[in-house]
């Protein structure tokens, strides 16, 4: 049968997968590459390598294109051509009346144009900038979300390698109790259920050493997808140790971290961005109408031709011509549908607007809240992991003494190992409420 420990997101890449052949109780494991990496590597992909970072730099190009198209409506164009004409037939003169007439021209030169929506080119322009400003901060916000991501995921990473470490520590000093009781119980000298207890223990330990592992490969496996590296592949945190980071003092105001909030996140810059090209839109609509259009043609270039079949008398033509009008209707003056459109937008962008205001108020207060909690945590955690250590050592100097029962030694090393445990994974989550407040804050770079 085949067995599989994975979350679903990742079932193709970050299952450890293993196959045991029916009755033989062998088990073939997939070996994989595995790479180090450090924090400061992490960062630095995050912030330049993540797909998602990638889109967001594709559509600030897309809308800095989009800004100079813009512009480009200010610019009239060239459309150089040749033209023929041939008439065969009645036609009439300017004073009305009819005449048979066999004629032909040609035409070659270049004629400028210039048609200028004034009210749209200035409007559009100005709104343009601002959706190019919003591009960028969605930029910076897209890297700033990704920084932190895998920041969290390093953490969960070097968690897992800790608890790794921790678990197999203690299966090791299990299974030599194990083989100690069991000399004891051949001897005579132990009771039977000792050795099955301190099985038992052993097994546990072994559990939790599986968990842990499979732990690790998901935890590379997300990592690996932020970074935009190989899924198959399996990171280990380079550091040995997880130890609590000093990302941002612990004795900070609420009200002081709001406030950098509201002047560093770029979604809040973003957002005013877009209400400033609703703004834009709204003014093309309720203003921008009564401003005139104005076109202008230039025709330079030369004119032949002449009855019937006359290919003759080529010689230079101009002709000029401008115009000033405005448009009424749709798209123009009393088109009451657009300026509605435009208010609609621009107040949506408002509400848009203050809802990722209160958000980010939000995401700063929850991420302030675990930094805090969290740091008291790591100190507590630490003592219990100390208390634990003494008592192994206390509990095994009456086991040597031949005070103590070997359970009671099994017993403190398992209090031990869960000491660990809770310590690494307090200290984990300390490292991630870090870095979840500075990006709430946009203090991350």
């Amino acid at each position: 049968m085949i067995k599989g420990i994975c979350d679903l997101r990742f079932a193709i890449y970050a299952c450890a997968v293993v196959i045991v052949a029916a009755g033989s109780g062998q088990a073939l494991e997939i070996k994989v590459e595995k790479t180090s990496i450090d924090l400061p590597t992490v960062l630095r992909l995050a912030g330049a390598q993540n797909i998602d970072v990638q889109i967001a730099r594709e559509k600030l190009t897309e809308a800095q294109v989009a800004e100079e198209q813009a512009r480009q409506h200010f610019y009239p164009w060239i459309a150089p051509g040749i033209g023929y004409r041939r008439h065969e037939g009645q036609i009439q003169d300017v004073s009305g009346n009819m005449f048979r007439a066999d004629k032909q021209s040609y035409n070659l030169g270049a004629t400028v144009n210039a048609q200028l929506d004034l009210g749209d080119a200035i409007y559009k322009t100005l709104a343009a900038k601002q959706l190019t400003k919003a591009a960028g901060h969605a930029l910076a916000s897209q890297q700033l979300q990704s920084v932190s991501l895998a920041a969290q995921n390093y953490f969960e990473l070097a968690k897992a390698e800790a608890l790794i470490r921790t678990t197999e520590e203690a299966m090791r000093v299990s299974e030599n109790y194990e083989e100690q009781v069991q000399h004891a119980v051949e001897g005579g000298v132990a009771f039977a259920g000792d050795k099955l207890r301190v099985a038992v223990q052993t097994g546990k330990f072994r559990f939790a050493l599986e968990q842990a592992r499979a732990q690790k490969r998901l935890a590379s496996a997300r990592l690996a997808e932020v970074l935009r590296l190989k899924i198959s592949e399996e990171l280990s945190a380079i550091e040995s140790d997880v130890a609590p980071l000093t990302l941002i003092e612990t004795n900070f105001t609420l009200n002081g971290m709001v406030q950098k909030a509201f002047t560093n996140r770029p979604e809040l810059k973003g957002s005013r961005a877009l209400v400033s090209a609703a703004e834009e839109n709204k003014k093309a609509a309720t203003r921008g109408v009564w401003i005139p259009t104005l076109g202008a043609q230039a025709f330079a270039g030369g004119l032949g031709g002449g009855k019937d079949s006359a290919m003759g008398n080529f010689s230079d033509t101009a002709d000029f011509s401008a115009t000033v009008s405005w448009r009424v209707g749709p798209g123009g003056i009393l088109d009451s549908t657009r300026v509605d459109a435009s208010k609609s937008q621009l107040q949506s962008a408002k509400l848009r607007s203050e809802k990722i205001l209160q958000q980010i108020e939000r995401e700063v207060i929850e991420a302030a809240v675990q930094v805090q909690s969290l740091g008291q945590l790591v100190e507590s955690a630490r003592a219990i992991m100390k208390s634990a250590t003494e008592n192994v050592r206390l509990t095994t100097q009456r086991k040597e003494f031949a005070v103590g029962i070997v359970f009671e030694v099994v017993q403190a090393q398992q209090d031990l190992a869960r000491a660990k445990m809770d310590y690494f994974s307090t200290v984990a989550d300390f490292n991630k409420a870090q870095y979840a407040l500075a990006a709430a804050t946009g203090q991350i770079k």
